[in-house]
């Protein structure tokens, strides 16, 4: 059987830049390579396209990817079909496309919309559904009317007069708060704000990465999550919880210091976990996504479930929740990414029977 030959998209410019290494590094290791043949396109820090001319992951994790490396793109032609290598006068054919990348320009739409120009089957979510869910405050609206419970909150916008943002924020919510941008991932520029001038400086930092910040009513829970994979049928097999020192799951607990504690099922009532598991599969039908997704959840102390955010290109790092949820419901890394590639094909074919 021949084998199909797999885009890994990684990098980006993004503040993820470096999980999305780890990510790929880890996607490229555990691919089948008796199924797949694994073919490597980064994107630098500052926005330049490199194909590597090897399939080792190391380098990629290391981020001394771009020593072998020559200029390419995935052109957005259709009849191409694959990756343009200028230098060298060819196009190498795709069958499909597995972007592992994370935040802005990356999980918001903009590279899912140059993998619909270029009509190669793509892992993860379409266009729409990857905007709004990385946009937090549209999934906060969509969510909201269709019921889904959540904490109270506020959209405060960097034009706005700061004082008076606060003061509003003081009379709806109250202290403490938490402050997140609208647009961006894994905690950064998310902080805590216990009175009028911490929260000042929690919406100046969330401004650094978004003109509009999500303020919320800070809630005394469990943080839980809950792993959804699926077309129009998703399944959200188990839940899975982090408890830190803190409170706080930041970029640097999630990504480098590896000190929460992280339990799968999460340390839930039955009936908590039900929910949870239903609010996830809600989501993520009412924003159309395909493919996988991250939903996560505030669980508080009398088992009532709060939907909290989303993600639609969840980390797959060896620490990463998504992946050691979907292991932890039996199936094995390297079956998760085939069964992942395989909703990506049956996604492409359904939209080309929708357009005949």
């Amino acid at each position: 059987m021949k084998r199909q030959t797999v885009l890994i998209l990684f990098g980006g410019v993004s503040n993820e830049y470096e999980v999305s290494l780890r990510s790929a590094a880890s996607v490229i290791e555990n691919l089948d390579r008796e199924c797949f043949d694994p073919l490597l396109l980064g994107v630098t820090r500052d926005g330049r396209w490199l194909l590597c001319r090897g399939k080792d992951p190391a380098p990629v994790a290391a981020d001394r990817w771009q020593e072998d490396a020559v200029p390419a793109i995935l052109s957005p032609d259709r009849s191409a079909g694959g990756v343009l290598v200028p230098g060298e006068g060819r196009i190498i054919p795709v069958d499909v496309v597995f972007p592992v990348m994370h935040g802005q320009n990356c999980e918001d739409g903009a590279v899912q919309g140059l993998l619909e120009l270029s009509n190669l089957p793509y892992v993860g979510c379409r266009v729409t559904s990857s905007a709004l869910a990385f946009d937090k405050v549209y999934t906060h609206i969509v969510a909201e009317r269709i019921g889904v419970p959540m904490a109270r909150w506020e959209l405060v916008c960097a034009e706005e007069d700061r004082q008076a943002a606060c003061a509003r924020v003081a009379a709806s919510l109250g202290f403490p708060c938490f402050v997140k941008p609208a647009n961006s991932g894994s905690s950064v520029g998310c902080s805590r704000a216990d009175d009028a001038h911490a929260l000042g400086k929690a919406l100046a930092a969330a401004f650094r990465e978004d003109r509009r910040a999500l303020v919320e009513e800070l809630v005394t829970a469990q943080e839980v999550e809950c792993a959804v994979c699926g077309n129009l049928d998703p399944a959200a097999p188990t839940t899975g919880e982090i408890v830190t020192a803190d409170g706080f799951y930041d970029y640097d607990t999630k990504y480098k210091t590896d000190t929460a504690r992280l339990y799968i099922p999460a340390q839930i009532p039955q009936e908590s976990a039900a929910r949870v598991r239903e609010l996830a599969v809600r989501v993520f039908r009412v924003l159309d996504c395909r493919g996988l997704s991250r939903v996560d959840f505030f669980v508080k102390q009398d088992g009532s479930v709060l939907f909290n955010e989303i993600n639609t290109l969840p980390g797959f790092t060896s620490i990463s929740m998504y992946p050691k949820m979907m292991i932890a419901s039996g199936m094995t890394y390297s079956g998760l990414i085939t069964r992942l590639i395989g909703l990506a094909l049956e996604e492409h074919e359904a939209k080309k029977e929708r357009n005949r």
